[in-house]
């Protein structure tokens, strides 16, 4: 239902009907020998008006005719009755609940088995599919065969038991899974221990709790509300839940670990930086909850994992609906914070709850990853960040990516609008999919960066990785734009001097190198290319984007195989060229025939945006090669670092274009190369022990690589466990100069910890780095 969202009722309300004023109860005792028998209120009234005609009783008991108000006697000075006795005592006392403990401590036993004791906070949060337990305090002793009793929970502004968010559970003598039932495991005294089963679709989120009571006779049933809420999430650990993960190893990483990695630069230059995901971070679980509140989504929705991440998707990015982060990509964020100054999920995700979903300033793709990625492991569905290197943007659904240059091989700007990144981060979730013929559950592609509109709205996923892999892209949610980013093909088309167009090349090996993602129990890089695509080349992968194509705007693009003997590729040493110096690229055209080849190369190179977006061209050049027979030849190439000094964007991308014809067979010769010039780390390092509640210190430190003064310089600390994200104004840093910060902070958490660090300044992005520090208890 549009409109609807997520709230809790009130204690007062819920379970009466609106309107009615609570009924006034008067408490008669009368006072007998032996078995109290009590008789209706009509029937006093009528005895009291007309004694001839409503003559009491008989009974087996001796009985007064004085009745009395009197206060009821103290437990300790009751006589000790037969049990029979005590037992039809009791059923004359009207039966209601006086208190509820939902055994919510983060060190009890629901918080335990239900792997949620990570979590802040002291509110009853488990995982559906899954018993957990509640204790009820009565104000006398339950009766089995005399006393009713059952639990409604409620979520969504308007619950609805045909929508699963009201939920009324009755209490049985023997429980059965997969379906809403509590049961009697414990009683003691005025006390009774509830086990509660849900079934593994039930809706997710928070619920009101209210116990309803009632006995065989008849009376008004009577209410009471718990103080503390019930929040539900998704469970990995239950066989019948979808999101169900069978690797204890996996589930460990992709659900419980609020820290990892998230890889960015270029396939030959792959840089890592840590990611505090901080899912069980103070505030976070209610952020995320509130997310869900804010969005369109019902309630009764919430079951589902499949629209829960498309949801999400949508809720990420600021771009239609108010979300969490606003997109960025022109270089100024004087209004807000740089993409690459934040580590971390925690600072974003409170800052947007805390304004009632004012969305944060700014981010790019990792942070859009990091922050889904947080979010979906806070819900309880396995979830990982994972980077596509030069990862393709296919703006008109053709499933190739379009290169267009005129008659003089130069490119045309304006027409070339698919574009692709030097790399580009989204999610992976893990979940079933019962929307999809069987064999496409797993892994699902999931992308909250705003690129393209999906039904409407800047959302995409969750797309089968299974599906993506054999060009399926006609499942659904948005299987061709992810199918484009890793495996489409670089079309090259040259314009006719009739301003038609003609294809001249074609690189079928361009497009989804090295997609990475953190590796399961350590933090190493793991390569999932072969789960999103073929061996390049292979049979396999040219019939998934045969496949793939007959569904595209462009189904029969495709170049014939032209007889290719001149080959041009682009190398670099090393790790490649470093921010401040010279950039050193080394061209090598090898001729595979046993003729002499020529040929004239355009070079060009330009300052690109990680998106592929190019700013301007900074150096272009023409260079003759003649080849030999069987002849190789490196052309050592260089861009002097007065070149691009003043003309870099974020990331220090630049993007090599080489094209040229060769004279005697008219073959083309087409490479575009992306590149970036590396950043220092900054060197993060533990002083003394660590221990919980003891001071200690962190030298943090950074020598700036630039013959120039870094301008306006800000440090950003995090360390989950360790202390609270601040920053730290550092100003101006001199050429080459070193800077030396000591942190001091108390570690409020044993174990493994992060300390988190990155380095904001306009002149120079992606400059981070991380201590590991082993945290004792006291």
């Amino acid at each position: 239902m549009p409109g609807e969202r997520l709230s809790v009722r009130g204690t007062s309300e819920v379970g009466r009907f609106p309107g009615a004023a609570p009924p006034t109860r008067v408490e008669l005792t009368i006072h007998k020998e032996g078995e109290k028998k009590q008789e209706g209120g009509c029937r006093r009234w009528f005895r009291k008006m007309c004694p001839c005609c409503c003559k009491r009783q008989s009974s087996t008991y001796d009985v007064t005719d004085r009745v009395e108000f009197v206060k009821p006697p103290a437990p300790e000075a009751a006589k000790p009755k037969p049990e029979n006795g005590e037992a039809k005592e009791m059923e004359g006392v009207k039966f209601s609940v006086s208190s509820v403990d939902l055994l919510s401590s983060k060190t009890g036993q629901n918080r335990k088995e239900h792997h949620t004791d990570l979590y802040q906070g002291d509110e009853l949060i488990i995982r559906r599919g899954q018993a957990f337990q509640m204790e009820l305090e009565l104000n006398r002793p339950f009766i089995a065969n005399n006393d009713k009793l059952h639990l409604e929970l409620k979520t969504g502004p308007l619950p609805l038991v045909s929508k699963g968010t009201h939920v009324i559970i009755p209490l049985v003598g023997h429980r059965e899974d997969e379906r809403w039932e509590a049961k009697i495991v414990e009683q003691n005294g005025n006390k009774i221990k509830l086990s509660v089963t849900s079934p593994a679709s039930a809706v997710i989120g928070l619920y009101g709790l209210t116990v309803t009571t009632s006995s065989l006779k008849g009376e008004a049933a009577t209410t009471h509300d718990s103080t503390k809420n019930i929040i539900m999430l998704f469970n990995p650990w239950c066989e019948e839940d979808a999101v169900f993960l069978h690797d204890e190893e996996e589930t460990k990483e992709y659900v419980l670990n609020d820290t990892g990695r998230i890889y960015y630069g270029t396939e030959k230059q792959i840089g890592a930086r840590t990611w505090n995901f901080g899912q069980f971070h103070e505030g976070i679980l209610e952020a995320c909850l509130f997310i869900l509140e804010k969005s369109d989504m019902p309630p009764s929705g919430r079951g589902d994992p499949v629209n829960v991440v498309r949801v999400i998707s949508a809720m990420i990015n600021a771009q239609d609906d108010s979300g969490v982060l606003v997109g960025n990509w022109s270089g100024n964020y004087s209004d807000g914070v740089a993409p690459s100054a934040w580590s971390s999920s925690v600072e974003i995700l409170r800052k947007y709850h805390t304004s009632n979903g004012t969305p944060v300033s700014y981010g790019q793709c990792w942070v859009f990853s990091g922050i889904t990625t947080t979010v979906l492991r806070c819900l309880g569905i396995p979830a990982r960040s994972v980077t596509n290197f030069q990862s393709a943007h296919d703006t008109d659904v053709s499933l190739t990516t379009d290169v267009y240059l005129d008659e003089n091989m130069e490119p045309i700007d304006y027409l070339n609008s698919d574009s692709v990144w030097n790399f580009h981060v989204w999610n992976d979730c893990w979940m079933a999919r019962a929307d999809l013929p069987p064999g496409y559950g797993g892994w699902q592609a999931v992308d909250s960066t705003p690129q393209e509109t999906s039904q409407g709205t800047f959302c995409c996923g969750p797309a089968s990785v299974n599906g993506i892999r054999s060009g399926q892209v006609y499942l659904k949610h948005d299987t061709p734009f992810v199918f484009a980013e890793v495996n489409s093909d670089k079309i090259f088309w040259q314009r006719n001097l009739d301003a038609t167009f003609s294809q001249i090349h074609s690189e079928k090996k361009a497009v989804g190198h090295c997609i990475s993602t953190k590796a399961v129990g350590s933090d190493e890089r793991a390569d999932i290319t072969h789960l999103y695509k073929h061996q390049e080349g292979s049979e396999e992968e040219r019939i998934a984007v045969e496949t793939a194509s007959r569904y595209g705007s462009k189904p029969n693009v495709y170049s014939t195989a032209t007889a290719e003997d001149v080959s041009i590729e682009v190398k670099m040493e090393g790790e490649g060229p470093r921010m401040g110096a010279d950039a050193q690229l080394s061209i090598v055209v090898k001729n595979l025939s046993s003729h002499p080849r020529q040929t004239t190369l355009h070079i060009q190179v330009a300052v690109m945006y990680y998106t592929g977006v190019l700013k301007s061209t900074i150096k272009k050049e023409q260079m003759p090669v003649e080849l030999l027979p069987n002849e190789e030849k490196t052309i050592e190439w260089m861009l002097p670092y007065q070149q691009y000094q003043n003309q870099l964007v974020d990331q220090a991308a630049l993007m090599l274009t080489l094209s040229g014809r060769v004279g005697e067979t008219q073959q083309v010769l087409a490479n575009q190369t992306t590149f970036r010039l590396l950043t220092p780390d900054l060197n993060v390092t533990a002083l003394g022990e660590a221990v919980v509640g003891k001071e200690m210190a962190a030298k943090i430190t950074f020598t700036n690589p630039l013959p120039r003064m870094l301008k306006g310089v800000v440090f950003r600390v995090e360390g989950l466990g360790l202390q609270k994200g601040h920053e730290v104004v550092v100003g101006d840093v001199g050429g080459h100069s070193t800077v030396t910060l000591t942190e001091h902070f108390i570690p409020t958490q044993p174990g493994p910890r992060k300390l988190v660090a990155s380095l904001d300044c306009k002149q120079l992005t992606q400059v981070h780095g991380v201590a590991d520090i082993i945290v004792l208890e006291q």
